[in-house]
């Protein structure tokens, strides 16, 4: 009999299903693919439906349902956290309260009433907690024997922090860091005080940053006051937070703006409005105090387990700058982050747990690589499903019965300066779009950025992009030394590639320094002379490698700008209909959907009648 647990991550951000065979992962998604709500926070029903169908599994077969979090340890830091600010934050009380009276107190019967759509079987209901969910994310799918265990997140029940180890007898947790000193949260606080959104606008800070002039004076003082005034660091990288200046455990918003404007002596930046130099100042401080703790958390971690391999899960671990500065530093001789390392994950690490801790199954032999199957653990779609909707919107099409031939054709398209929207087999699961949810473009294009930020993805013109490289094309670009299948660590163009700075390259303006010609594939070299890089190997992804292989054939050059398949404020893409819907409200040239080739001159316009008015939402 097989034993099959099914992991839920839900009610906060990023819902998710996971499901696992035998201890092998089959699939997981999250529930913002199939909902279209981007960082769907509501109870997965999609995603279980999924997940459920591609394991070939009725629920009331399942070993165990695990949910990836303790909800009444959470409501006991809830209470406690207004009892010892009291009488601050009354207001947030009021508000958080029946929210927990009415569903979250009384997880346990809330899920089960939910899980009974999907059968009648007492099925047990096991809740790990959100800390050992991660770990267990980070640990297990791993391709090491043995290895510290660093996980950074916002908050889950009490812990901010966790260093644990993980070995073939299970995870030990070793040192714990409770809200609300949380570096998680201390990233967040300037997210939203440089005016993007929390829990989605991290990335946005993190590409910002290097915007900043690391010798400005701006910065250095930024930074000290941070340090001085807003947290203190410990040498084994714990830190305190100074409390008068947050907000966060007591009200609705993160920051006391008004001290935080007397400290900085810039105001709170509104959503959607100019971004000055004392902005990109701020975000280059704050990233580089990051940084340091995260370094010095490393340092703790290798210090007391001993380890010569380091995993990571938590959003922290999501930051892929400073995940390369623990490369860099050495630390470790191997780094492996779980590619889903957000509270999606936890629905991965939660059935994990369930399945090595609770009933004591052993683990596989480590793999050569991991065992997230690449993270290709969506869903996949048919040529009837295809063809579908070719038949809805009365599309034209060309159709290619070798892959082969579609390579050609596409990757000469992309060399003639044409945007493509990529859709192939199972979708990415985790944030980052890894080569079959993608939209792809030619990296020797110095227009690109600005036509995918600004024409495609509908969103701010700074954010950079990041390159899909044949992995033994990599020494030949980056400094990077190791493969970075799920685009987790950055690396830095070889100095002979670079094209030098002008003179008072750091007092030009942000337009400048974007558009400034860097090498010979501009698009995806950021403002310090780094990219967030995607390796290809034909093992991982062969279609995806087929088309950037041809065109390195064409172009002299194995790599393209590869960004995810969505606009601003939706989720990745899903289905064809989906990846359709997009390809005809955006800027896209042709649109490909496994061996269909979409020209979009050729393509029939949309009417209000047949389609929804495309909404740009602040993501």
């Amino acid at each position: 009999m097989r034993t099959g647990i099914l992991g839920i991550s839900a009610f906060y951000h990023d819902s998710a299903a996971a499901i696992l065979i035998d201890g092998e992962i089959i699939a997981a998604c999250q529930e913002e693919r199939f909902s279209r709500i981007k960082h769907d926070s509501g109870f997965p029903i999609n995603a279980i439906k999924y997940v459920l169908e591609e394991a070939s599994m009725d629920y009331d077969e399942l070993t165990a349902v695990t949910f990836y979090e303790k909800p009444l340890l959470k409501f006991e830091r809830l209470l406690e956290t207004y009892h010892v600010f009291a009488p601050k934050g009354l207001v947030s009380f009021v508000s958080a309260i029946p929210l927990w009276i009415k569903g979250k107190l009384f997880m346990k019967k809330l899920l089960q009433e939910q899980l009974q759509k999907f059968g009648t079987a007492k099925i047990p209901l096991l809740f790990p907690e959100h800390h050992l969910s991660h770990a267990a994310s980070a640990f297990y799918p791993s391709p090491f024997e043995e290895a510290a265990i660093l996980t950074i997140d916002g908050v889950g029940e009490w812990a901010t922090i966790t260093i644990c180890y993980g070995s073939p007898v299970g995870i030990r947790v070793l040192k714990e860091l409770h809200f609300p000193h949380s570096l998680g949260l201390l990233y967040s606080a300037f997210t939203y005080y440089l005016g993007f959104k929390v829990n989605s606008g991290e990335y946005k800070l993190m590409g910002l940053a290097p915007y900043g002039n690391p010798i400005s004076s701006h910065t250095k003082s930024f930074k000290e006051k941070i340090l001085t005034e807003l947290v203190d660091i410990r040498e084994d990288g714990s830190i305190l937070l100074n409390m008068n200046y947050f907000d966060f455990a007591t009200r609705l918003t993160m920051t006391n703006n008004r001290k935080w404007e007397t400290l900085f002596g810039i105001p709170r930046r509104k959503p959607e409005s100019a971004i000055s130099q004392e902005h990109m100042d701020l975000a280059l401080a704050i990233q580089d105090v990051t940084e340091s703790i995260v370094i010095a958390l490393a340092r703790t971690a290798q210090k007391i387990t001993h380890s010569k391999n380091l995993v990571m899960a938590g959003g922290v671990a999501l930051n892929c700058v400073a995940n390369s500065k623990i490369l860099n530093a050495g630390i470790f001789d191997h780094i492996w982050i779980q590619p889903a390392a957000g509270d999606a994950g936890g629905a991965v690490g939660a059935a994990f747990a369930a399945f090595h801790i609770r009933y004591k199954q052993e683990r596989k032999a480590p793999l050569l690589s991991d065992a997230m199957n690449h993270s290709y653990l969506g869903p996949q779609y048919s040529d009837k499903d295809i063809l579908n909707t070719i038949n809805k919107y009365e599309a034209q099409y060309d159709y290619y019965k070798k892959f082969d031939d579609l390579t050609l054709v596409v990757s000469q398209k992309i060399a003639e300066r044409n945007v493509i929207g990529w859709f192939q087999d199972r979708m990415e699961f985790g944030p980052r779009a890894l080569g079959n949810r993608s939209i792809l473009g030619d990296p020797r294009n110095p227009e690109i950025q600005k036509v995918l930020n600004l024409k495609i993805k509908f969103r701010e013109g700074f954010r950079p992009f990041a390159p899909s490289i044949l992995i033994e094309d990599l020494s030949h670009y980056y400094t990077l030394n190791v493969s970075s299948p799920y685009m987790l660590f950055v690396g830095s163009l070889k100095e002979e590639l670079r094209n030098p700075e002008p003179e008072n390259y750091n007092d030009s303006d942000l337009h400048d320094r974007l558009y400034h010609i860097r090498s010979d594939i501009p698009a995806v070299i950021h403002v310090d002379y780094s990219s967030r890089i995607q390796t290809v190997s034909r093992e991982a992804n062969p279609k995806f490698w087929q088309l950037i292989t041809d065109f390195k054939k064409i172009a002299g050059c194995g790599i393209l700008v590869n960004t995810s398949f969505n606009v601003r404020g939706e989720p990745i893409v899903c289905t064809p209909r989906d990846a359709y819907i997009d390809f005809m409200r955006t800027d896209m040239d042709y649109l490909v959907l496994g061996n269909y080739l979409f020209d979009k001159k050729k393509q029939k316009q949309f009417t209000n009648k047949n389609i929804e008015k495309i909404k740009i939402f602040d993501d």
